[in-house]
């Protein structure tokens, strides 16, 4: 019997909802049965948990920083246990939002415009005519985000306070109106596009995360041709960035712009949440795959040297 290490928690912005995707996983993966299931609240002794464990497979579902940007992922790599999701050099490029953009851009993958800024400079005058959108630059599920509207005379002074915890480096962006759009990729294959229409200001944690926080609309009621546009956007990300096993691409499509010219990728997320909220298990349910056989899909393609 296959024993699985479902490492979840974690001490970054978003540990509840790790905690939430690891429960949900693990609840799945007892359920579909053949595996033995350990759930590790990950601390800062990880490695001495590990070893002490001794697990076959490592189902990852750690949010955020230790768990997305390749620090787990290289620890999992030196004790030799065969994890799930992208590698080290994925994760820890893809966490990081400018750096993505660089590459997808290389792949023919349309991003926004923007520039990257130190937070006091950013809080101190507009550095982008507004509307404009601020977010940081290497934090996942939209935390620390701020949109800039037109009537803001000066930029939004939270980017003061002392206890900010998500970095000194900012993200600015054009703000693109129109649809949010989301696409699933499991191993070599794209999934169904969902719109996301916030019943909140915007698709912030949140809306992410809270029941009733957003409505999902899939398949996303879009152009047939934006929808598969979308989908071989998000497969060509993937692959730019040499992801591996199930990652999500977010993106805005301006559908007053011709054609496929509004449609612009905002990032590549490496570790999707898992939870009852989440989008990845309602696009494979929409493909015909139920929560279980994701999950279990999730632990059998593991492995090292991603």
């Amino acid at each position: 019997m296959k024993h699985v290490a479902v490492l979840m928690g974690g001490w970054s912005a978003e540990r509840e909802v790790s905690l939430r995707s690891g429960k949900a996983c693990a609840d799945a993966l007892e359920r579909a049965g053949g595996y033995r299931v350990s759930r590790i609240d990950a601390t800062r002794d990880i490695a001495a948990t590990l070893a002490q464990i001794k697990p076959d497979v490592a189902l990852n579902m750690l949010h955020g920083r230790p768990g997305e940007d390749g620090t787990v992922q290289g620890l999992l790599e030196i004790m030799g246990i065969p994890y799930t999701h992208s590698g080290v050099l994925a994760s820890s490029v893809a966490i990081h939002k400018e750096m993505t953009k660089v590459i997808l851009a290389a792949a023919n993958v349309p991003v926004p415009g923007g520039r990257v800024a130190h937070r006091p400079e950013a809080a101190k005058a507009h550095l982008l005519p507004p509307p404009y959108v601020i977010k940081p630059v290497a934090e996942g599920s939209s935390v620390g985000v701020f949109i800039v509207r037109e009537d803001m005379t000066h930029p939004p002074q939270e980017l003061t306070r002392g206890d900010w915890t998500f970095g000194d480096m900012l993200l600015l962006e054009p703000y693109i109106p129109g649809k949010e759009l989301t696409c699933a990729v499991m191993g070599d294959r794209a999934l169904g596009v969902i719109e996301i229409v916030p019943t909140v200001k915007f698709y912030d944690y949140e809306a992410k995360y809270a029941p009733g926080g957003s409505k999902h609309l899939l398949p996303a009621p879009i152009p047939a041709d934006i929808y598969e546009e979308v989908r071989r956007l998000s497969l060509a990300a993937h692959r730019a960035l040499e992801c591996r096993g199930v990652t999500r691409a977010d993106f805005r499509y301006d559908d007053s712009r011709a054609g496929s010219d509004g449609l612009f990728c905002l990032e590549v997320n490496t570790q999707p949440g898992m939870t009852e909220t989440s989008l990845v298990p309602e696009m494979a349910v929409h493909a015909g795959i139920s929560f279980e056989e994701l999950v279990r899909w999730m632990v059998e393609d593991a492995s090292l040297g991603r």
